[in-house]
């Protein structure tokens, strides 16, 4: 099995949210489709900047805790690391 944490944010870039899922691309379908009620639909969070997969759900829960307690300014370096235009990995996706 998969696991994945993942970064999404709005369209300016001014929000983030830190998420564990074991289908990225159903969660991402989720969110852009506001199917889940709370943070995400009330902020139009539903751009994918970020994410990692692993093979175990206990590193994957462990990893998002630990990105959650990072300050903003750790978060953003994180995310230009691997992704520095902070493009929607998730754009080519049904």
């Amino acid at each position: 099995m998969k696991y994945y944490v993942y970064i999404l944010t709005n369209f300016k870039n001014t929000v983030l949210y830190t998420g564990v899922t074991n289908n990225l691309e159903r969660r991402l379908y989720e969110h852009k489709n506001k199917l889940i009620k709370g943070f995400t639909k009330k902020y139009n969070v539903n751009k994918l900047v970020y994410f990692e997969q692993t093979s175990y759900i206990n590193s994957a829960i462990e990893r998002e805790k630990q990105i959650k307690n990072y300050s903003r300014n750790k978060k953003i370096t994180l995310i230009e690391n691997i992704n520095p235009d902070w493009l929607d990995l998730s754009i080519d996706w049904n």
